[in-house]
C-alpha cells in the first residue's frame, strides 16, 4: 500500500507494534507453553503470531501488489515508468519478504517482552517505522516526499515547475490517491483495530492496573503517539539535519539527540512509555506475581 522501498521496514515495524500490543498475553501464553515445567503446547500455535503473519499475508501484501500494478511508478518511487520495469522476481522477493519482515518484527520484539525488555521490544517499532518515514520523507536522494506525491516521472520533473500546493492536490484528486483511500480504510483500519484490541485485552490480566498509570483512553493515545508520531517527528528532523549538514554531520547530530530523547533513563519517551502499561518483567517472574495476585484476591 506504500512504495516499495519503505514497505519492508513498514511490515517489520507492525509485526513489532502487535507483539508490544500483545505483550502481557504473549506472556500468558508462554507460561501456558511451560505449565509445570513441563512444555504442553507448540509456540507455533501462539494465536498472536498466527494473526500477524495472517494480517500481512491477506491484506498488506495484496494491497501492495495491487498498487505496483495499478500505478508501477509510484509504487516503486517514480524508479520504474511502467510494469515492464519491474523484474518479476523482485516482485516475489517483495510479496515473500512482506511477510517474513512482520513475523520477524513480531518474534524479535516478542523475546524482547517475554525476557522483561518492553522498551527495547518498543524501540522495534519506532525504528521500523523510523526508517519506513525516513524512506518517504527524504528517501536516496533529498527527494523522497516529491517522488511520494506525484503519481509519474514527469509530474517529478515537473516538480519545480509548480507550487508544492498545487502537487499536492494533483495527488490527492488523482486515482492513485483514491485507491490508497479505500485500501488505507482496510489495511489501517485493521491494523489500529487490532492493536487498540490487544492493549484493551492485555489490560484486562491480573496486573494490569499495576503497570498502567493512567485512563485506557489516555494510554492508547501515548501509546499512538509513541508508535507512529514519533518516528514520523524523527524522519523529518533527521532530513532537515541532513539537508542543512550534510549526511555525515547530520546524521550525527541526530543520533546524539535520539539517543537522549529514547535512550536516557530519566527521557521523556521513556516516562510516558511506563504509563501506557506493558509488563516490564520476565515472564517466570511475571507468573510468580500473578500467582500472589490471585491467590491472595479474596473468594467470590
Amino acid at each position: 500500500m506504500i512504495p516499495i522501498q519503505a514497505s519492508l521496514f513498514w511490515a517489520y515495524a507492525t509485526g513489532a507494534t502487535f507483539a508490544v500490543s500483545a505483550a502481557r498475553q504473549l506472556q500468558w501464553w508462554q507460561r501456558s507453553v511451560y505449565e509445570g515445567g513441563v512444555r504442553t503446547r507448540s509456540r507455533a500455535a501462539n494465536p498472536y503470531l498466527a494473526l500477524t503473519v495472517l494480517f500481512a499475508a491477506v491484506l498488506l501484501v495484496p494491497s501492495g501488489l495491487f498498487m505496483l500494478w495499478q500505478n508501477p511508478s509510484w509504487a516503486t518511487m517514480q524508479v520504474a515508468r511502467d510494469a515492464h520495469g519491474v523484474w518479476a522476481g523482485f516482485v516475489l522477493l517483495y510479496a515473500g519478504g512482506t511477510v517474513v519482515a512482520a513475523l520477524l518484527g513480531f518474534l524479535v520484539a516478542q523475546a524482547l517482552v517475554l525476557v522483561g525488555a518492553g522498551y527495547w521490544a518498543y524501540l522495534q517499532s519506532v525504528g521500523g517505522h523510523f526508517l519506513m518515514g525516513a524512506v518517504l520523507v527524504h528517501g536516496w536522494d533529498g527527494t523522497g516526499y516529491r517522488r511520494l506525491l506525484t503519481t509519474g516521472r514527469e509530474a517529478l520533473r515537473a516538480w519545480p515547475e509548480d507550487s508544492v500546493v498545487n502537487h499536492v492536490l494533483h495527488f490527492v484528486t488523482s486515482g492513485t490517491f483514491l485507491a490508497l483511500l479505500v485500501l488505507g480504510a482496510a489495511v489501517i483500519g485493521t491494523l489500529l483495530v487490532t492493536e487498540i484490541g490487544w492493549l484493551m485485552e492485555g489490560w484486562e490480566l491480573p496486573g494490569a492496573d499495576e503497570d498502567r498509570k493512567v485512563p485506557r483512553v489516555l494510554a492508547v493515545a501515548v501509546a499512538a503517539a509513541g508508535v507512529y508520531g514519533l518516528p514520523l517527528v524523527g524522519a523529518v528532523a533527521a532530513s532537515a539535519l541532513v539537508r542543512l549538514l550534510g549526511w555525515p554531520l547530520g546524521l550525527a547530530l541526530f543520533a546524539l539527540l535520539a539517543g537522549a530523547v529514547l535512550l536516557a533513563r530519566r527521557s521523556p519517551v521513556r516516562l510516558l512509555y511506563g504509563l501506557v502499561g506493558i509488563p516490564h518483567r520476565h515472564w517466570r517472574a511475571d507468573a510468580e506475581l500473578d500467582h500472589v495476585v490471585v491467590t491472595a484476591a479474596p473468594p467470590a
